[in-house]
């Protein structure tokens, strides 16, 4: 029988011991929710630490990422590629263990945590994507999709208002293979977190329609051994166990403090920890006993084969489902994806229309969702607005035994409402994509990006393909005033490294934003969508517009037989006015070139030769948006027409004209600018 005493204080050690030689860490809650590791790893995880992406994997999120060292300690002691020497490099650069837990790092990391109350919020979005890939792919006799999702999380995740958006929704949704194992041990960074958290936890994720287990001795680990096993007996609820335990356990000194939260026990305590764990084994050595207990090679190669046998002999009755549900895991898409997109282009150019870009979403996603059915939509309560529904997207919903309802075809639900929750809708987005088998894409107002950023970010930061479908983009919504106006917005988002942002212009436009949103495997998109009706714009070649920027309309496109004496750029609603601009211009005899510059993320990856070719270093720029001018003169403007303060509430066409984003005004700023440089 496994010494679980030893096999806690193991995991005690190394985090202490990792913590001490970094000079910077947190100790107390690896060591505090040690057993809690010893519990689930040991007796309910199903995992193979040789093969960790197997597709039926159980997933373990660490949400209170700051304990990174128990996630280390304990894929290192069941087997991960994860050495002793890594172990040793803890908070170092370029090393496999990062301060916080780091997806596509560190072998056996499910999502990249730290921000709290996230990782829950992933969590509830791997959940979903399992109950979904379930009900679509699962057939009678044939069980390929059957995991559990595990969350570790503590009061600082519980604490964050976006655990109150993510446990809500997991509990609307049924997702009763969540398991969540709170961290009670009652301190936070401050001190004893009385004064400041009084909420009543299981009443509270009982009013979330939650089951709730305990609390129960978090150093028992037969007590949360049997938790656990009581938990996955749910067939309609999600669990939470909660668990009290002593943050820093086994410190003399430290334990129940916050001294133990978040600095190393240094030396002398240390010595005092090895002592009372009766615990004689240098820094960093393992007994081979307790490696032995720990170690899940065998018995997670054995289980990943049973899974393949299972799906062998599904391949064998369903193929064409066996193939579709590789493909999907693989996040391939399928084989007709590049005649879907020549398609809403070609149907685009055809028709011409004057739509809002966000009605050029829906037109393109039409195509879209028929053809992927792994796109998976939502809003957050603003489906209407947004225009994210399709014909082939209808509502999910479970029934009152937690199952999917399909419709009479057979369809699972696809279009998610998620409710007034733009924070939980980004972060859930990021768990269906980091689980797999899903690409997702959420909506609301482009102004309301400001509570969802930090899941974006993360989303940008994990590489993970998300599509963030925002409207309402600029002063153009009218006459709901400021408060919903995005003026800093678009250029706010383009800072974010590795998020391709795309402001289109019209329905061409539109179709190539989504279609390269889709194609980029390795980095989120952000859609800023209007809710004013463009006029479609001619385009010469569709292939440019993918390089974010590109030549709209020469001066000789409208009569004129002398060469651009400036170029104008701009993006979304503002292409329009720039083009009246150009032929305001020539009229007086002012020959101008207008760029279209849906993505400026992607511009900016071009090579310096399609780039100079696009911007002519001769030529004086103006660029034309409707937000803060400071973004623009990067590329070397001589003027900018923009706002830099917030709106007003008015009809759109007043606000553009009182705020001077008109044609008249754009052609007198590019006179002015050609006077100056005269």
């Amino acid at each position: 029988m496994a010494n679980t005493t030893a096999m806690a204080n193991a995991i005690r050690a190394l985090a202490m011991d990792a913590v001490q030689q970094a000079n910077s860490g947190h100790p107390g809650a690896p060591m505090g929710m040690a057993e809690m590791a010893v519990a689930l790893w040991s007796r309910h995880l199903r995992h193979n630490p040789v093969n960790p992406q197997w597709a039926d994997r159980d997933r373990f999120i660490l949400s209170n990422g700051h304990a990174s060292m128990l996630n280390y300690a304990v894929l290192h002691l069941s087997g991960y590629d994860l050495s002793m020497d890594d172990l040793k490099k803890f908070r170092t650069l370029h090393s496999k263990t990062a301060g916080h837990p780091e997806v596509d790092l560190t072998p056996g990391v499910e999502t990249t945590t730290g921000p709290l109350g996230q990782g829950i919020t992933n969590a509830v979005g791997f959940a979903l994507a399992e109950k979904l890939l379930a009900a679509e792919f699962n057939r009678p006799k044939h069980k390929i999709v059957d995991h559990h999702t595990y969350v570790f999380l503590g009061d600082g995740c519980l604490m964050e208002g976006i655990s109150h958006e993510a446990a809500a929704l997991a509990g609307a949704w049924k997702l009763n293979k969540l398991i969540a194992l709170y961290d009670d041990n009652g301190i936070s960074i401050d001190g004893q977190i009385t004064p400041w958290f009084v909420d009543n936890t299981a009443e509270r994720f009982k009013a979330y329609q939650w089951n709730v287990i305990g609390p129960v001795d978090g150093h028992d680990v037969d007590a949360i051994d049997a938790a656990i096993a009581a938990a996955k007996k749910s067939s309609d609820k999600p669990t939470l166990v909660i668990c009290k335990t002593h943050i820093g356990k086994g410190s003399p000194n430290r334990q129940d403090t916050s001294k133990a939260h978040g600095e190393p026990l240094g030396a002398d305590e240390i010595a005092l920890v090895r002592e009372g764990l009766q615990w004689s084994h240098a820094p960093f050595e393992i007994p081979q006993d307790v490696y032995k207990d720990w170690d899940a090679k065998t018995v997670g190669a054995k289980t990943e084969r049973s899974w393949q046998t299972r799906f062998n002999a599904y391949a064998k009755a369903h193929p064409e489902l066996a193939a579709e549900f590789t493909r999907r895991m693989a996040g391939e898409l399928p084989a007709n994806f590049h005649q879907v997109v020549v398609d809403s282009i070609i149907d685009a150019h055809t028709k011409q229309e004057k739509v809002a870009t966000r009605k050029a979403s829906q037109i393109a996603l039409e195509a879209f969702t028929k053809a992927l059915p792994e796109l998976l939509g939502g809003s957050a309560d603003l489906t209407g607005s947004n225009l994210t529904n399709t014909s082939s997207t209808p509502a999910l919903r479970f029934d009152a035994a937690g199952n999917v309802v399909k419709t009479e075809a057979g369809q699972i639900g696809r279009h998610i409402n998620y409710g007034v929750r733009e924070f939980g809708m980004a972060a859930v987005m990021n768990g269906v994509a980091l689980h797999g088998g899903y690409i997702p894409y959420g909506g609301t107002f482009l102004t309301f990006s400001d509570y969802s950023r930090n899941a974006i970010r993360m989303a940008a930061l994990m590489k993970r393909r998300v599509v963030h479908v925002f409207t309402h983009d600029s002063i153009g919504l009218g006459e709901d005033g400021p408060t919903h106006q995005s003026i800093e917005h678009a250029a706010s988002l383009r800072l974010i490294p590795n998020l391709d942002v795309w402001r289109p212009a019209d329905t061409a436009e539109t179709a190539v934003a989504w279609a390269e949103a889709l194609l980029q495997k390795d980095r989120p998109t952000a859609l800023l969508l209007s809710r004013q009706a463009v006029p479609y714009a001619a385009k010469k070649d569709v292939a440019d517009i993918k390089r974010g920027a590109y030549v709209l309309s020469e001066p000789a496109d409208i009569g004129l037989k002398q060469a651009a004496q400036a170029v104008i750029l701009a993006t979304g609603t503002e292409v329009a006015l720039a083009m009246q601009a150009q032929q305001l211009l020539a009229e007086r005899g002012v020959a101008v070139r207008v760029v279209s510059v849906p993505s400026t993320n992607a511009f900016d990856r071009q090579d310096t030769k399609y780039k100079t070719k696009v911007l002519p270093e001769n030529l004086p720029r103006i660029a034309v948006e409707a937000g803060v001018t400071d973004f623009w003169w990067k590329y070397g403007c001589a003027a900018v027409v923009g706002i830099d303060r917030f709106g007003e509430s008015a009809p759109a066409g007043d606000l553009f004209k009182f705020f001077g984003f008109t044609p008249e005004n754009i052609a007198n700023t590019v006179q002015l600018a050609l006077q100056k440089r005269a």
